[in-house]
């Protein structure tokens, strides 16, 4: 088997807050193959977005801190770098594409200018070199007049724009793995479809590896090779998609795939919802996260986290200490 380009080992964050210690990461473990794309998906406050910023170390501390771990990366662990050798990894070999190009990208600058920065930082091009480079960028991602529009500002771009524009920059060094922390939440379906066909078709082209970060099951259906659904700071399960979606052995993801609307469900069907809410991440319980909202919840459940465990489906993990039964039902 191949040697994994990405490897996360029992990574835990915190926040130190005035309410208390918030437990946003907990003990999150995978890996990621060279040219892979995986899914990271769950509900707001999952840990989602914190555990791909701790990868890349860029937890704002105080309040947050990376209290154990590892990232290996390219044969080093990015916990352990200094911070001089982590500025050389951002941008150059793991790049991110944020939630909101407009607070993403700088208001003052042009957005060719902010191309070229890092190219000229990372590639040591020359500014009429890295403009080249970026007019190229720009047309790659479908952005027309790309020449014209390398001196225009961010706020003189459709949303869609904006993030072709930071999608351009992010794969402006050629990046071995593209970080996409919901990419497609503000924008309307139409854009969202453009933005996810470019992203697959750049991955193709150049063979790098993407990280998409999601709440919505329904996007990476058609999109990823492997999920991570995260709850609590947890990873609760992990597989291929289609086991994923056909074989669901955890009763949170049975519950997220549940309130998807379907095409293939008689007229008047209704979606499920999940009972409750989330936990309170600075007073987890000391059993499973889920377990006040579980429908399968025993005594069990509440005195111990179940542990990631392989179940039925080879390459399938599960944390639940009721899968097998959860299994039993979906089958008959």
């Amino acid at each position: 088997m191949t040697e994994a380009l990405l490897d996360v080992r029992d990574l835990r964050t915190r926040f130190y807050t005035q309410d208390g210690v918030v437990k946003a990461v907990n003990g999150v473990s995978y890996a990621m193959q060279p040219g892979e794309i995986l899914g990271v998906v769950g509900e707001s406050g999952c840990g989602k977005s914190v555990h791909a910023m701790s990868i890349l170390r860029l937890i704002q501390i105080p309040p947050g801190k990376i209290e154990s771990g590892e990232v290996w990366f390219g044969g080093r662990d990015l916990l352990k770098l200094s911070e001089e050798e982590m500025r050389r990894v951002r941008g150059h070999e793991i790049a991110m594409v944020f939630q909101d190009p407009m607070s993403s990208l700088n208001p003052v600058y042009t957005v060719g200018f902010q191309i070229c920065e890092a190219l000229m930082l990372h590639k040591q091009m020359t500014m009429q070199q890295a403009r080249n480079r970026a007019q190229e960028l720009l047309g790659w991602v479908g952005i027309p007049e790309p020449r014209k529009r390398l001196d225009h500002y961010p706020h003189q771009f459709s949303g869609g724009m904006r993030q072709r524009a930071m999608i351009a920059m992010a794969l402006s060094c050629e990046p071995r793995l593209l970080i996409a922390d919901e990419p497609t939440t503000a924008l309307d379906v139409t854009i969202q479809a453009q933005i996810v066909n470019l992203v697959v078709r750049l991955q193709e082209e150049l063979g790098m590896a993407v990280m998409w970060i999601t709440h919505d099951l329904g996007v990476v259906a058609e999109m990823v090779q492997r999920v991570n659904v995260m709850y609590a700071g947890y990873i609760i399960e992990r597989g291929e998609v289609l086991d994923i979606y056909h074989h669901t052995r955890h009763p949170y993801t049975q519950g997220l795939l549940g309130s998807l609307p379907r095409l293939d469900e008689a007229p008047g069907t209704k979606l499920v919802s999940i009972p409750g809410l989330p936990p309170d991440l600075v007073a987890l319980p000391t059993g499973c996260p889920f377990y006040a909202r579980c429908l399968h919840r025993t005594e069990q459940c509440a005195e111990a986290m179940p542990p990631l465990v392989e179940c039925d489906q080879p390459g399938h993990l599960v944390a639940c200490w009721h899968w097998q039964e959860i299994a039993e039902k979906t089958t008959k």
